[in-house]
C-alpha cells in the first residue's frame, strides 16, 4: 500500500530552515521563522505564563479528560477577551465556543462544521493567506477560492477589487478575513474598512470567517478585535477562530478556539452540540496543559496585569523595529522606497523582491526569507540589522 505514496516537496518555510541550519556563516540571519523573537534571537516563556505554570504545576491533582469542549473556563476568558465581557452577543447567549489544539485545530473543525451546514458552501481565501489555510481548510472537503487583497506593486491592500470580488458573492459564501496583523503581508483593514464591510456583508448574506490569531500585536487588545466584535454584535452568522500562540507564547502547547455566533439561543446551543460532535470525530479531548495556563494568566488579576504588560512589550518591539528598518534604509540611500513596511503591522511583510533577488541575499549574504520576500520583522535584532540593511542594499 505504502508504495503509492510519492515523495512531497517540502513546506516552504520549513525547507528555508533546514537550510539556514546548515548554514556555518557566523553572520546568518534567518528572517524565515514564523515565531516571536526578542534582542537575543530567542522566543522567551513570558514571566505571566512561568508563574502561572509553576502554580498548576503545585495545584493539579489529576490528568484526566478535560471534556470535549475542553477548558471551560479558558473558553469563557477568551471569549471575554475576545468580544468584550458586555458585548451584545454575548450577553444574549449567541456564541458557542470550544477550545482546540492550537488555532489550527479551529480552523479545521470549523470547516467540518461549514461542511455539515452547508455542503457546497464556498469559502473565499485572500491572495495572498497563511499558506496553511488552503491543505487545512481543503482536508475538510469545502469548495475554495481566492479574493484579490494585497497590491504587491504599491504594498496596500487592493480594497477595491477586494470588494467588487464581494459584490459578486452569493448569500452564505463565507469570506475568511486576517482579523489583524495580517500573515503573510501585514497590511490590516482600517476601522472604516471594517464598517465598509459589515455592511456590504449584510447586504449580500456574506458570512465572515475570522481568523485572529495575533490579538494584541497590532494596536492593542481591545483595538485589534473591532472587526471580530463588529462582525459579531452586527451579523446573524459570524465563525472566529484565535490562538495563543503568538500573545501569549504558547507555539508549542496548541491553544486556540473556535467561535460560532448563531442568530439566536437556540441556533447556538444546536451550533454547540456541533461543535462538540465535530471536535470529537477529529480528535476526541484537547490538550488540557496550555488552556489551563492560558485560563489562569486571564483570569488572574495580577497575571493578567503583567501579560497585558509583557504583551505591550512584544507589540512596541515589533513596530519601533518597522521604523528603524525603514530608517536604516534611507540611510543608505536605497533605490526602493520600504516606508511601506513601518504602515504594516504585526510579525510579517513583504520587502517586495524578485526571487532572484531573495536568492542572492541566500547565497551570497546569507541572510534567509522565503521565496516570496516575507520577512519575520521579529528575526531584526540590534546586532544584525545593519548587516540586512546593507544586504538588501546590495541585491536591489
Amino acid at each position: 500500500m505504502f508504495q503509492n505514496l510519492k515523495p512531497l516537496p517540502p513546506d516552504a518555510i520549513i525547507g528555508v530552515m533546514a537550510l539556514f541550519r546548515e548554514d556555518d556563516n557566523p553572520n546568518k540571519v534567518d528572517l524565515s521563522v514564523g515565531v516571536y523573537q526578542d534582542d537575543n534571537g530567542s522566543t522567551p516563556i513570558l514571566e505571566a505564563v512561568r508563574i502561572a505554570e509553576q502554580q498548576i504545576l503545585q495545584e493539579q491533582s489529576t490528568k484526566s479528560y478535560v471534556g470535549i469542549a475542553g477548558n471551560i473556563g479558558f473558553n469563557k476568558r477568551m471569549e471575554m477577551m475576545l468580544f468584550g465581557e458586555s458585548h451584545p452577543a454575548l450577553k444574549a447567549g449567541r456564541i458557542s465556543s470550544v477550545q482546540t489544539p492550537g488555532g489550527s485545530g479551529g480552523l479545521c473543525v470549523a470547516g467540518h462544521c461549514v461542511v455539515r451546514a452547508k455542503p457546497d458552501a464556498r469559502v473565499w481565501l485572500s491572495d495572498p493567506s497563511w499558506p496553511n489555510h488552503l491543505p487545512l481548510l481543503r482536508l475538510s472537503g469545502l469548495n475554495l477560492e481566492q479574493y484579490s487583497y494585497y497590491d504587491y506593486e504599491n504594498h496596500c491592500i487592493n480594497f477595491e477589487a477586494m470588494t467588487e470580488k464581494f459584490n459578486t458573492l452569493g448569500s452564505g459564501d463565507l469570506v475568511l478575513l486576517h482579523g489583524c496583523c495580517h500573515n503573510p503581508c501585514g497590511a490590516d483593514l482600517s476601522q472604516d474598512q471594517w464598517n465598509f464591510l459589515v455592511s456590504l456583508f449584510k447586504k449580500r448574506g456574506i458570512v465572515p470567517f475570522i481568523d485572529l490569531a495575533y490579538q494584541g500585536l497590532s494596536e492593542g487588545l481591545e483595538e485589534d478585535a473591532y472587526g471580530a466584535r463588529l462582525m459579531a454584535e452586527q451579523l446573524d452568522e459570524v465563525i472566529v477562530v484565535t490562538s495563543c500562540s503568538k500573545n501569549l507564547g504558547l507555539y508549542r502547547e496548541r491553544v486556540g478556539m473556535i467561535s460560532l455566533i448563531s442568530k439566536d439561543v437556540e441556533q447556538a446551543k444546536a451550533a454547540q452540540s456541533n461543535l462538540g460532535n465535530v471536535a470529537r470525530g477529529i480528535y476526541s479531548m484537547p490538550p488540557d496543559h496550555g488552556a489551563a495556563v492560558a485560563g489562569r494568566v486571564l483570569s488572574d488579576q495580577k497575571l493578567h496585569q503583567l501579560w497585558v504588560e509583557e504583551l505591550g512589550e512584544m507589540r512596541m518591539r515589533l513596530n519601533a523595529f518597522r521604523k528603524l528598518f525603514v530608517e536604516k534604509m534611507e540611510e543608505r540611500n536605497a533605490s526602493r522606497d520600504f516606508s511601506f513596511i513601518a504602515q504594516e503591522r504585526g510579525m510579517f511583510s513583504f520587502l517586495g523582491l524578485s526571487r532572484e533577488q531573495v536568492i542572492r541575499l541566500r547565497e551570497e549574504f546569507h541572510v534567509y526569507m522565503v521565496e516570496s520576500s516575507r520577512i519575520n520583522i521579529a528575526g531584526l535584532n540590534k546586532s544584525n540589522i545593519d548587516y540586512v540593511a546593507d544586504s538588501i542594499v546590495a541585491v536591489l
